[in-house]
């Protein structure tokens, strides 16, 4: 999953909603594994017409059925509408096997 924040946002903000997003993941039962990661800016990405991320979420479910469940998670909407007011985001996402 790749977010990516319309305005800067303050670490502690980053920080927090990556937690609020974990946890509300992994209210499901089926998240096995989460790890998050801030973007590392370089010269000159702001000039290449695409979605920059601010951060990538991985959720690790064991199958289909468990990452079937994990978008039906009843937490997440709470979630997303609390942060998509106060700091309006896109998102990017990419269903894979383990790479």
């Amino acid at each position: 999953m790749l977010i990516s924040f319309d305005e800067p946002i303050a670490d502690t903000e980053l920080d927090q909603f990556l937690a609020d997003i974990e946890k509300s993941m992994r209210g499901t039962g089926t998240v096995e594994g989460f790890s998050a990661r801030r973007h590392i800016p370089v010269s000159g990405e702001g000039e290449i017409p695409a979605l920059v991320a601010t951060a990538i979420l991985q959720f690790d479910v064991a199958d289909l059925d468990a990452l079937e469940r994990l978008f039906a998670a009843p937490g997440a909407a709470a979630v997303i509408h609390h942060w998509q007011a106060r700091n309006p985001y896109r998102v990017a996402w990419a269903n894979h096997e383990p790479l």
